[in-house]
């Protein structure tokens, strides 16, 4: 029952063709490839680094809190 047989997939076809129209059909599925495309290239170049960014250095765990003493502001 949850399997979708041939004929299913006729009435989804033949009800996207009368939503639709066959004009604008090839026009939807050849945007939907571009965007994919695009969104594919964008989370490529999201999980590499820019190749003119520094290495990057580990930080500290622990935060430096300066003394009012110390601080020159506070004179």
């Amino acid at each position: 029952m949850g399997e979708l047989s041939p004929w299913h997939w006729a009435i989804v076809i033949i009800v996207l063709v009368v939503l639709f129209g066959a004009r604008r059909l090839p026009d939807a599925a050849r945007s939907l490839g571009r965007s994919a495309r695009i969104l594919k290239s964008e989370l490529r170049a999201e999980a590499e680094p820019p190749p003119d960014a520094p290495p990057a250095t580990a930080r500290s765990a622990e935060p430096t809190i300066s003394s009012p003493q110390s601080d020159p502001r506070h004179d």
